[in-house]
């Protein structure tokens, strides 16, 4: 077997999408910067970020190559957690829940706090 040391462009292309995607899409476009307000609360967005790409291309001759390449991002904002007083909250940012299964699902933060705050106090009047 011939080992063929040319150049690929098709594979130049695609590497240079993927660079350019990795500039769009990092970390902190799903977790953003925190915000703190001025009365103490921090918040941090978080956000559903969706990509796709696609390169193709061929070889026409010896020194010829056609190619092209395309992407996208979408980046949709999905929740705040909303931190005060040493507690973490989630605020959704989408829709409404609309069946009783979301809407229980989605108290069920605010339930846990609820709980621990009645197990907390009952255990400090135990403790008198």
């Amino acid at each position: 077997m011939e080992n063929n040391e040319k150049k690929n462009p098709l594979s130049d292309l695609m590497s240079a999408t993927m660079a350019k995607i990795h500039e769009m899409a990092d970390s902190n476009t799903v977790i953003g910067d925190t915000i703190t307000t001025p009365d103490g609360v921090t918040l941090i967005p978080v956000s559903r970020l969706s990509f796709g790409f696609g390169s193709g291309g061929g070889d026409y001759g010896t020194d010829k190559f056609g190619g092209g390449s395309g992407a996208g991002v979408k980046i949709e904002p999905v929740a705040f957690l909303v931190v005060k007083d040493g507690v973490t909250r989630v605020l959704p940012v989408g829709l409404p829940a609309v069946t009783t299964v979301d809407r229980v699902i989605d108290m069920v933060p605010e339930i846990m706090d609820r709980v621990e705050n009645y197990v907390e106090k009952k255990k400090e009047k135990e403790a008198f």
